[in-house]
């Protein structure tokens, strides 16, 4: 009778496993650097650069209708989209304070906003 070796599962992130030092991977900390990306702070960043959605959306080469979306809570920038957004970000020396009261102004779901 052959035994068979156990592979290990494919399906298992790299992320989860340990460095052979014991140190947690780079790329997982990396990944949580760009995870905070939510509707509020695409919106919060958009304003503060005095941008539209439209002229937002040119500067990161999505659709109109995709940064929309990631303000309405539809989906969430992840992968390169959450990283051209830190970048962005940067750049226009952005902070977001995630305590500070966000102000919902008239229109702000709209297309042109």
């Amino acid at each position: 009778m052959v035994r068979e070796r156990r592979r290990p599962d494919p399906a298992a992130s790299r992320a989860e496993r340990p460095l052979p030092n014991g140190s947690a991977p780079v790329r997982a900390a990396r990944r949580a650097r760009y995870d905070s990306w939510d509707g509020q702070r695409v919106r919060a960043l958009r304003r503060h650069m005095g941008y539209t959605q439209q002229q937002l959306s040119d500067e990161l080469g999505t659709r109109q209708q995709t940064v929309s979306e990631w303000e309405t809570g539809v989906y969430q920038p992840r992968g390169a989209s959450a990283r051209l957004l830190s970048l962005v970000a940067e750049q226009a020396g952005f902070r977001y304070d995630v305590s500070a009261p966000v102000d919902d102004e008239p229109g702000d779901g709209k297309a042109g906003d």
